[in-house]
């Protein structure tokens, strides 16, 4: 689904994403995107952060109380604090207008491709679980759980996760997991990387401040704290 209120930004986008195979659903503003999204339940969405009558904020706020459909977020000014929050709120990845329509395909694709297969070797050959000090990560069910309790991750937090603990110990730059994990050059911008990553802390960690799992190697990036049973 592509929703933004320009109509000839959603031709296009449809007219690109429809040359690749996709099939696509377009609206125009914030409650229709409501409406496609329940009804169609599309598997990646295109929001636009600002439209009438919903914004992309609150419609990616909302879909985030259910599922973790994929959302790439469009922004219009490219500001920092724009992208910030997009990400947030649980966008998946960000576009700034004006953009390629070839360059969101390319996005599409190294997100689709994440929900079908992995981007990184297994931590075992016998095995695709992880288990470390009550985390279990199955990547077959592609299921998290922290002492038994299942924990809701979106599509790239499960594979930063996955990512980072089938490596134990191995420390990742931020530019080293954006090429692992989105599968593309982001042109030097770890910022998507930083916040997601303390995203995926809040909902693992039982204190963010000191982390267990995920931990800060200053001035580098990230490394999983231990190993794997």
């Amino acid at each position: 689904m592509v929703a933004d209120d320009d109509s000839n930004i959603t031709d296009v986008c449809r007219r690109y994403l429809e040359r690749e195979g996709y099939s696509v659903v377009t609206a125009k503003d914030g409650m229709e995107a409501i409406e496609l999204w329940r009804s169609h339940a599309p598997n990646l969405i295109v929001l636009d952060l600002m439209m009438p009558r919903k914004n992309g904020w609150e419609i990616c706020n909302e879909i985030r109380q259910t599922e973790d459909v994929p959302i790439v977020m469009l922004t219009a000014r490219g500001e920092e604090q724009d992208r910030l929050m997009g990400l947030t709120m649980g966008a998946d990845d960000y576009l700034t207008k004006p953009f390629s329509p070839r360059e969101l395909v390319l996005r599409v694709k190294a997100i689709l491709r994440r929900m079908r297969t992995v981007q990184v070797s297994p931590a075992t050959h016998s095995s695709h679980t992880i288990r470390y000090e009550g985390l279990t990560i199955d990547f077959v069910k592609r299921e998290v759980e922290i002492d038994g309790r299942l924990i809701d991750l979106t599509v790239t937090e499960f594979e930063m996760l996955y990512l980072l603990a089938s490596h134990p110990g191995q420390v990742f730059s931020r530019s080293q997991m954006l090429s692992k994990i989105w599968d593309f050059s982001y042109e030097g911008d770890t910022t998507t990387v930083t916040v997601h990553i303390r995203r995926l802390r809040e909902k693992i960690e039982q204190n963010a401040s000191e982390p267990k799992y995920i931990k800060t190697v200053w001035g580098i990036g990230y490394k999983f704290a231990g190993g794997s049973s």
